[in-house]
């Protein structure tokens, strides 16, 4: 049977755990337009109902239901369960039980703690909080308490009801091995389908398998040993785990700022050996610039070299007027010293007055002799 979707696809798999809401691969996500569906009360009690006992009692056929009835008339549909720590499967089941058809009417059975520990096993909520969980449920129209386990026709015809929804699997309890078995074969049974991988089953499992982990998650929010049922010993020993952890979390966590210390460390390393090889090239140009074999000191030395020999080198002085010529001295005079000579170049002059000296030494030095010859 096609459950009536409202435009709306309904999965039957839950999403992996872990997806935050992700299209898996080729899923195909059909996007729906922003408007306000929630409800601001939750679905009443049957018993808070006026009765239907005083209006007759036709059912519709599945073809009626399923071509749609009068607003007045919606299609009645069941679904009981126990309804323990109210989840996702529990929704998605009564979500496929509202759609089975255009106008429909969701009563769900919530069976009573007596019954259900009878029958069933423990459970993790009490009856009223599985009732309340139950009506802010937001496909539910209306919640029957302290349902029955199997149901009778008196049941169907108090609460007016067409169909009974439920996964098709043989649900074999109370030494029958079907209990929905006389629903079918009245055509009364519209099935859905069960939601993998979460069930209340399921939960308590991991609960179960993690124990240590939420024991020691609750004595640290505060609960007491007692509350949790816990001995003294496992108390302390819980409290030292704890503290090992946090140890061991502090652990991790230097260890993951010593390695984005030592990665800013590389970092910098790296720039700053980069920023040196760049200064380093920049010295060895500026060092070859000026000390290579046509640096700038070797020019600044022959400059140097050049004013050097030009500040020793005696100059020509310019005169304005002429000079009077004054006669040489009788005892010395040079054939080379005359008034028709060339002007003579620096380094020229510097040779002449040398060989003056020279001559003006050796005449003195042989008119001494003379003198003390005579």
């Amino acid at each position: 049977m096609e459950a009536h979707t409202s435009g709306r696809p309904i999965s039957r798999k839950r999403r992996r755990e872990g997806s935050n809401g992700d299209a898996e691969e080729g899923e195909r996500v059909l996007k729906l337009k922003r408007h306000t569906l929630g409800l601001s009360d939750p679905a009443p009690y049957a018993d808070q109902l006026d009765s239907l006992e005083d209006k007759p009692y036709k059912r519709v056929s599945m073809d009626e239901a399923k071509r749609g009835t009068p607003s007045d008339r919606p299609v009645r549909v069941y679904a009981d369960g126990i309804f323990d720590m109210f989840h996702s499967g529990h929704a998605r089941a009564l979500m496929q039980a509202k759609g089975l058809f255009p106008n429909t009417h969701l009563i769900v059975g919530v069976c009573s703690d007596e019954l259900t520990h009878k029958l069933k096993g423990f459970t993790v909520m009490n009856e009223e909080e599985r009732y309340d969980a139950v009506t802010h449920c937001r496909y539910v129209d209306e919640v029957v308490r302290n349902a029955p386990w199997t149901l009778t026709p008196e049941f169907l015809t108090k609460h007016r009801i067409d169909f009974v929804a439920h996964d098709d699997i043989p649900y074999s309890s109370a030494g029958s091995d079907d209990v929905y078995k006389h629903i079918k074969e009245a055509g009364m049974f519209a099935p859905t389908q069960r939601t993998e991988g979460i069930s209340t089953s399921d939960i308590i499992t991991r609960i179960v398998r993690d124990y240590d982990v939420y024991v020691r998650r609750n004595l640290q929010r505060g609960y007491t040993a007692k509350e949790l049922n816990v001995s003294f010993i496992n108390e302390k020993k819980y409290h030292l785990q704890e503290h090992v952890d946090k140890v061991k979390q502090k652990v991790r966590n230097v260890e993951e700022k010593s390695k984005e210390f030592v990665q800013k460390v590389e970092e910098k390393s790296i720039d700053l050996i980069q920023k040196w090889e760049e200064k380093s090239r920049e010295f060895i140009g500026n060092f070859l610039q000026m000390f290579g074999p046509e640096g700038a000191l070797k020019h600044m030395l022959k400059e140097g070299k050049g004013r050097m020999l030009q500040a020793i080198s005696p100059h020509q002085s310019p005169s304005s007027s002429p000079t009077r010529e004054r006669s040489p001295s009788p005892t010395f005079r040079l054939p080379f010293f005359t008034k028709t000579s060339p002007p003579a170049s620096p380094f020229s002059q510097h040779k002449t007055f040398v060989l003056m000296y020279f001559f003006s030494e050796l005449s003195f030095h042989t008119f001494h002799s003379d003198q003390c010859l005579g």
